[in-house]
């Protein structure tokens, strides 16, 4: 097997949801950037808030998601950013745009 392109682990990080919102990660816009480095994974990504008590379970399911779904993933690492800042009129889907009821 060989390692997962960027959009397979795009992909794969719909899986993951936040739970207070109720809308997976990456149509929130929280994903920043993935590297792919054989055999690590590394995403750039933020949350909703830097006070998000949730943050651990996100990035925890984040992982365990990854290293499931793709078995030639050694590693994943999940770095915190918060620049720029999560902003949902920007950053979010326009599918969650309408969930949020940002139109």
């Amino acid at each position: 097997m060989a390692m997962p392109t960027e959009e397979e682990v795009r992909n794969a990080l719909k899986a993951v949801y936040d739970p207070e919102i109720g809308l997976n990660i990456v149509d929130l816009g929280l994903v920043y950037g993935i590297e792919i480095h054989e055999p690590t994974i590394t995403i750039n990504m933020t949350l909703t808030s830097p006070a998000c008590p949730l943050g651990p379970v996100i990035q925890s399911q984040a992982q365990a998601i990854l290293q499931s779904m793709f078995e030639d993933v050694e590693d994943v690492k999940i770095n915190l950013v918060w620049n720029p800042p999560w902003d949902p009129r920007t950053m979010a889907s326009e599918e969650a745009k309408l969930e949020l009821g940002l139109w």
